[in-house]
């Protein structure tokens, strides 16, 4: 955990890992965090396999389309590829790789924007996601639903507002993603749930848990 090193403690041009999530909506049920929760669970859990330094994560991300729903907080693209050229510039200075590792679809396009430029720049940096909706793991549904659910309890069950499990939109991506582009989800759900969350369990949320955590372990082997 490099928030708790001194400074003589840091390793010598070591591999740091930055979890990147945001604060928006996901349901009545789960805390406005989540995406921070899980891309730091999946950051620090690779970090131990890979011998990488974990970075705090950066919290706010590129929410817009969640800004409808109370408690969101998006500081937009622009301003988080900014944080990501300049929070990297500095990293450099004594790191010796820096990843990214993503948990919120909404931020994509700044992580292509900032690495792209950073790399032109000649640092070594990169981004790898572990959002948990489709394409990137097959299978699960959009936001709020089985998957988020599942992965929360089983890292803080406490944090789950169980008595308060709603299905929302739970149509594929492509049906509703017109409707959303032009008004965002609360167009398409009132509740802020794409997809289904009644038969989460945290016993799917371990074994979600693991297949993001191979994942990235794979894509950060293969990038060393």
């Amino acid at each position: 955990m490099l928030a708790d090193l001194a400074w003589r403690e840091v390793p010598d041009a070591p591999l740091v890992l930055v979890p990147v999530g945001s604060l928006e909506q996901h349901g009545p049920h789960l805390p406005l965090e989540t995406d921070t929760l899980i891309a730091t669970a999946v950051a620090e859990r690779a970090a131990a396999r890979v011998d990488a330094v974990l970075a705090p994560a950066l919290g706010y991300g590129s929410s817009g389309e969640h800004q409808s729903f109370a408690g969101t907080v998006s500081i937009g693209t622009e301003a988080l590829t900014h944080l990501l050229v300049e929070l990297t510039r500095s990293l450099a200075t004594w790191a010796g790789r820096v990843v990214y590792v993503n948990g919120h679809g909404g931020n994509l396009s700044a992580l292509k924007e900032a690495v792209g430029q950073l790399q032109v720049e000649g640092h070594d940096v990169d981004w790898v996601p572990c959002a948990t909706e489709p394409p990137h793991l097959p299978g699960a549904d959009l936001h709020a639903g089985l998957t988020e659910t599942s992965l929360l309890l089983h890292l803080c069950p406490e944090r789950v507002r169980t008595d308060r499990l709603e299905v929302g939109n739970a149509a594929p991506l492509r049906e509703i993603l017109p409707a959303m582009i032009e008004g965002g989800v609360a167009a398409v759900s009132a509740n802020g749930v794409l997809g289904d969350p009644r038969a989460a369990s945290a016993e799917q949320g371990e074994q979600i848990l693991a297949e993001l955590v191979d994942r990235v372990v794979e894509a950060l082997v293969e990038a060393l």
